[in-house]
């Protein structure tokens, strides 16, 4: 706990200065063994050197194979030791008598050195052997006499200092040197200490870690599908929402984009570099609505998130404002149109002109029974049906005539659309041909539907002889309206959205005082849903 706690510039500087020591510990110890090793072979050299000028003389080489001849040799000796500062001399002869030593007391004694056997084969070497002083180095020179004839061997050693004498040798460098490394080693710890500090946005580590998990929550809790990727394009969130939407089922974060979503459409839009809003795409049989927001840091770009959510969402939302709308108000000038209707067959009885009122009656039923038969003929939705029957009832209120052409049919609708896609088409395009009357003086106020479809297209047809749009270049765009502060600028925006949803084509033309006309294709296939299987189905939903 208290590690976990501790903050993370004392970490950083303890750890820093603890690699900066032992590096510097380890440094010495190979410097110091380096130095160590220099000083074994300089004395070893040095020995060898004297040893050669000690078997070169003259009088050692007659002195030597003489009997007590150490009584000449151990004094010349003596002096060359003083003089070369080595710590002993011994010469031996063949039978390896010495003939010079330290110790006056060893003269003419026999000698019993284990390394000394190569140098009584004209071998010169250095070894080095453990004796009660410490360690030695010593070096071997043979004496050979003028026939080239080994006549005995020099040996001349010196004591290795042991590591406190090297170290105390370099007293004042070690000193120096430490004082150096503690000083920039703690002001370096430091200086990186609050460089990381300042870029974790001054948070201890276990504080990133309760963000990183806050964060992790926040994502997984989202209706919408989130996806982010690095500049390296390794996918860095992936909620469980996007994982429902694209159908993927692994574990993703930490891999590759291209490893997990190839080259789909969701993987094109985290490689681009430029921010989008609402932007509907296509995901094999699903529509979303996307958002793309690149991650920059100092100006620099560092990454992208996509935020997405499936359109059917939408569709719901949309069906909510517009189809479930309609039908209210076809409710609405039903009852309206019922009161007026039993009004006026009052107001007969009550003149008793009861001929009249039952004949009323007939041709009230009458007409309405054959408006049915011809929309429930054409139309094989109940739906869009009572869609139509309800705008055309609400034209009668406001005096537009609402005219659905003789050869309208719909049986089944375009791939990838419903009948919410189209209650939301027909419903939101009546309604905008309705307002296309405010405020305007027209006589034979007219809007005409032509729906109609074969093989390969469906074809929606909506016209009016209204007022016209000023300008009806923008119309689709999210938001815009015509309308002032009634209009909310969605309706045509989601229209437009359907139909690139279902891969057709939307075409607008306006004249002012004359009408507009909106004229829509919508490929078909063989696999569109056949609406008369269902029908009743829908009955029973509608009742």
């Amino acid at each position: 706990m208290f590690l976990r706690k501790m903050p993370i510039r004392l970490k950083i500087m303890i750890l820093s200065f603890g690699i900066v020591l032992f590096t510097l510990l380890i440094g010495g110890i190979i410097l110091i063994g380096n130095i160590y090793q220099g000083k074994e072979n300089q004395l070893g050299d040095r020995g060898l050197m004297t040893g050669r000028i000690v078997a070169n003389l003259p009088e050692i080489k007659e002195s030597v194979v003489q009997s007590e001849g150490w009584k000449v040799i151990n004094p010349i000796v003596e002096r060359i030791r003083t003089i070369n500062q080595v710590d002993y001399i011994v010469v031996l002869n063949m039978n390896r008598i010495r003939f010079s030593h330290p110790i006056a007391s060893r003269l003419g004694t026999i000698s019993s050195g284990k390394d000394e056997g190569a140098a009584f084969a004209e071998h010169s070497y250095v070894s080095k052997a453990k004796g009660e002083q410490g360690t030695a180095v010593r070096s071997f020179v043979p004496i050979m006499n003028e026939e080239f004839e080994q006549i005995g061997v020099v040996i001349v050693g010196n004591m290795l200092p042991s590591l406190l004498t090297i170290l105390s040798s370099f007293q004042v460098e070690i000193i120096a040197i430490a004082l150096l490394t503690l000083v920039f080693g703690m002001i370096g710890s430091y200086l990186l200490a609050r460089h990381v500090k300042q870029q974790t946005f001054f948070m201890e580590p276990y504080e990133m870690a309760r963000v990183l998990k806050e964060r992790t929550t926040v994502f997984q809790a989202m209706h919408e599908g989130v996806i982010a990727v690095d500049r390296d394009e390794r996918l860095v969130v992936f909620n469980e929402k996007a994982k429902e939407i694209l159908n993927i089922e692994i574990e993703v974060n930490g891999e590759q984009l291209e490893t997990i979503l190839n080259d789909s459409v969701v993987a094109k839009q985290l490689r681009k570099k430029t921010a989008v809003y609402n932007e509907t795409i296509r995901v094999g049989e699903k529509l979303i609505v996307l958002n793309r927001i690149p991650i920059e840091l100092e100006n620099e770009l560092i990454g992208c998130v996509v935020i997405f959510q499936d359109r059917t969402d939408v569709t719901k939302m949309a069906e909510e404002l517009t189809g479930v709308k309609a039908f209210v108000d076809a409710l609405r000038l039903q009852n309206h149109e019922h009161m007026n209707k039993l009004h006026t067959i009052a107001g007969l009885i009550q003149l008793e002109e009861n001929d009249k009122a039952l004949e009323y009656v007939f041709d009230t039923t009458k007409n309405q029974e054959e408006m049915m038969k011809f929309i429930l003929d054409r139309i094989k939705n109940y739906s869009i049906a009572g869609l139509f029957i309800s705008k055309i009832r609400r034209g009668e209120e406001l005096g537009i005539d609402v005219w659905i052409h003789n050869n309208s049919r719909l049986d089944r609708f375009p791939l990838m659309l419903n009948h919410h896609d189209f209650v939301m088409i027909l419903g939101n395009l009546l309604e905008n041909a309705f307002d296309a009357f405010a405020d305007f003086d027209r006589k034979n106020k007219r809007i005409e539907v032509y729906v109609f479809q074969n093989k390969e297209v469906c074809t929606i047809q909506v016209s009016d002889n209204g007022k016209g749009i000023v300008d009806h270049t923008r119309i689709f765009d999210k938001g815009f309206t015509t309308k002032g502060g009634d209009g909310s600028g969605i309706g045509l925006y989601l229209i437009k959205q359907i139909v690139t949803k279902a891969g057709g084509t939307i075409d607008v033309q306006s004249r002012l005082n004359k009408g507009t006309q909106f004229f829509l294709q919508l490929p078909m296939t063989l696999e569109g849903e056949h609406i008369d299987e269902k029908r009743s189905a829908n009955k029973s939903a509608v009742n």
